[in-house]
């Protein structure tokens, strides 16, 4: 008996839910063989895939109208469960969470409907419990102390009896082990406080390297390797060794480099291009991780657990160690390195007439970065052209194709979200320096473009291969959200053609229109959160946002594990030489692989984002008191947001502190107007604030009007 059989038979023959005694009666299950048919039907329980319902009968979650999946909680207390099956998400009302936490797996009841079928929901069952521990700083109560999330989205506190307290003081960063879960009841606002003990003090709540290694244990990112994947790491060869060559094409004789960022130390890519009579001919060489880190050793589940590389100003938690990411797997200058390398050919107008794939050894002869290729090619540096002469020919044939790619890009409707990043500017100290808008230039577009065709490409031949892969997905947007993204640029003179359903080409449009406008930033952030979130799926439906048929992520395998994942599939697909066994085997795995590593991506982009944040709060904290000029990039209920000049940081302009009158939302000209005296602030208003209050806690900066 196995899982298959057994979901099979409840699918396709069970007439209703079954008892445990019922199911062993339907399979002929012996008393010797009760006890392993109960623990098949226990794990099954276990993982979701059946529900155990009253009077101890088993039954399948959709044919009960139940879902098994992951809450995601909001910090205002209600939550949205994520179906296992990739259903529509299931609204959960806080009063019946009935004591589930974020990220929890629960069964929930589908109770009704509001607009455009969006379903409403109860928790019946928690099947997981995922907070394990509870990161929080301490209070003192009465009797007792509580541990507050530092995640808002756990709006649970945490009970700490006097004798589980150990050495922490009110106030410090603690790390609490949860030992019993209350499912109902309630403290203050919160709700279901759960029972713990400090294992672990942090340190002070204000200190800035506490609340980094906060962030990190906040969001489970394993910061230390295990002694056993740095043991396997140090044993690996940091040089390439002659008999590694075999079978692998020299490309040492062509001109190859790298371009990346100024910091970047971990380089996954490198570049050639050569010109043609009708065209040119590109090769870009990735690192061939799948070389040294091998299926299922220590190194590929660590690798595997941790999803991706994250980053942090000033630093990184790596997905692989240093003398992998850093060393014999990075794309260093002078030194010889083994490649899985896409060559593809272009005619004139830069459109592809052929590609090929293939395992390789390069030898890069220049580590560039951005800033050095745009001073050549944009600001006509006569020091750099002249110390890097030797390459000028090659920077100019790149720039030609980079140019075309994109036109040809463009065509199709590939969408180009204008949303700058910060950009943290970190002194030799660690200390912040300086915040500024991060450039993207011609260096960037360039590598950019070559990326998305070498993925793209990666992708057309994987889908003729006849066998499993792993693909980047994204989603056409929902209707109901596009009818609300509508109606809401709307209110700034812009509308959308939708008919039955909308195309990136119409989204490209807008974005083009709104370009240079006020209201730019603001469309553009609407936009992207009324759009699905890209992820990787065994299943190919496109890339909406690329306006790709075909889309993977292949060029970077040294900081994302999808794209070792599609490394190992492309040599077994161009082998030629794998059994129905193995392809059985990627087909069984690669969903949960593609649902752990998009789940591992969500979890690092939340944690960058937060650190952004607090680096912001900690940098604007001595400037309390201090007056700048601004311009209103958002407008609330509560108040509007700016962005402050010479510093690419925003604060918040609570509607309280506008002491001349009362303050009126209109919601349709995205404006705030004083009831009495008229005074509008609106969208693209140039302002001068004082700072506040930064409350570096809640990563929030507070601004008041000035003067």
């Amino acid at each position: 008996m196995d899982r298959d059989t057994l979901l099979k038979f409840m699918q396709d023959t069970a007439p209703r839910p079954l008892s445990l005694r019922e199911l062993c009666a339907a399979f002929g299950i012996v008393r010797k063989e009760r006890e392993s048919f109960k623990k098949l039907v226990t794990d099954l329980v276990r993982d979701g895939s059946i529900v155990k319902i009253k009077g101890g009968r088993y039954g399948l979650p959709h044919k009960m109208n139940l879902v098994t999946g992951a809450i995601e909680c909001h910090p205002d207390g209600y939550g949205f469960v994520i179906p296992d099956d990739g259903g529509e998400d299931v609204f959960i009302k806080q009063r019946l969470l009935n004591g589930a936490m974020h990220r929890d797996r629960v069964v929930v009841r589908v109770e009704g409907f509001k607009r455009g079928g969006k379903r409403d929901g109860r928790v019946i069952r928690i099947l997981e419990r995922t907070n394990k521990t509870i990161v929080g700083r301490l209070e003192k109560g009465k009797g007792f102390n509580i541990v507050v999330p530092l995640d808002e989205r756990l709006t649970s506190v945490c009970i700490i009896p006097e004798r589980d307290k150990g050495m922490a003081q009110e106030g410090d960063v603690v790390i609490a082990e949860v030992v019993k879960w209350q499912d109902r009841g309630a403290v203050k606002h919160f709700s279901a406080p759960v029972v713990g003990r400090i294992i672990e003090v942090l340190g002070d709540y204000e200190d800035p390297d506490v609340e980094i290694e906060v962030i990190a244990r906040k969001y489970n990112l394993p910061y230390i390797f295990p002694s056993e994947v740095i043991g396997d790491a140090n044993r690996i060869p940091q040089t390439v060794e002659e008999h590694e060559f075999k079978g692998r094409v020299d490309l040492r004789n062509i001109t190859t480099f790298t371009i990346d960022g100024e910091t970047a130390k971990d380089f996954d890519d490198a570049v050639s291009i050569e010109k043609l009579r009708n065209g040119c001919r590109l090769w870009v060489s990735i690192a061939d991780v799948s070389h040294y880190v091998k299926e299922n050793s220590n190194l590929d589940k660590e690798a595997f657990t941790r999803g991706t590389s994250v980053y942090f100003p000033g630093r990184c938690i790596p997905m692989l160690p240093e003398q992998l990411s850093n060393g014999i797997c990075s794309l260093n200058p002078n030194v010889d390195r083994l490649a899985f390398t896409a060559e593809m050919e272009f005619d004139k107008d830069g459109g592809i007439r052929k590609f090929e794939f293939y395992e390789s050894v390069i030898k890069s002869i220049e580590r560039l970065t951005y800033t050095n290729v745009k001073a050549i090619l944009v600001d006509n540096d006569n020091l750099l052209k002249s110390r890097y002469s030797h390459i000028i020919d090659d920077l100019n044939a790149m720039e030609e194709l980079c140019l075309k790619l994109k036109e040809q890009r463009n065509k199709k409707g590939s969408i180009d979200f204008d949303l700058p990043e910060p950009e943290i500017i970190i002194d030799i100290e660690g200390r912040i320096e300086d915040i500024v808008k991060s450039e993207r230039n011609i260096a960037h577009q360039m590598i950019e473009e070559f990326m998305l065709l070498a993925n793209q490409s990666v992708a057309v031949f994987m889908s003729s291969s006849n066998f499993p892969f792993l693909y980047r997905v994204h989603e056409e947007p929902d209707a109901d959200e596009m009818l609300v993204f509508r109606e809401f640029i709307s209110n700034f003179g812009y509308n959308l053609d939708i008919k039955e359903m909308v195309k990136p080409k119409i989204l490209q449009r807008l974005l083009e229109a709104v370009k240079g406008k006020p209201e730019e930033k603001l469309i553009n952030h609407v936009l992207l959160r009324s759009m699905k979130q890209a992820r990787y799926s065994e299943e190919n439906t496109g890339h909406f946002g690329l306006a790709f048929d075909y889309y993977t992520h292949f060029t970077s395998p040294i900081r994302r594990y999808p794209d070792l994942i599609v490394h190992r599939l492309l040599k077994t697909a161009l082998k030629k030489r794998f059994s129905d066994k193995e392809k059985e085997r990627w087909k069984t795995v690669l969903p949960d692989m593609a649902g752990h590593t998009s789940k591992t991506e969500r979890n690092a982009m939340e944690a960058e984002r937060e650190v952004v944040d607090l680096k912001k709060a900690q940098f604007m904290k001595d400037k309390v008191g201090e007056v700048f000029e601004g311009f209103i990039s958002g407008v609330t209920s509560f108040g509007f947001f700016v962005e402050l000049k010479g510093y690419f940081v925003e604060g918040l302009v609570h509607v309280t502190s506008l002491q001349d009158g009362y303050y009126i939302f209109n919601e349709k000209q995205h404006s705030l107007i004083g009831e009495r005296t008229k005074k509008r602030f609106r969208i693209g208003d140039e302002v001068r604030v004082k700072i506040q209050n930064v409350d570096i806690g809640r990563r929030q900066i507070d601004l008041v009007p000035a003067g």
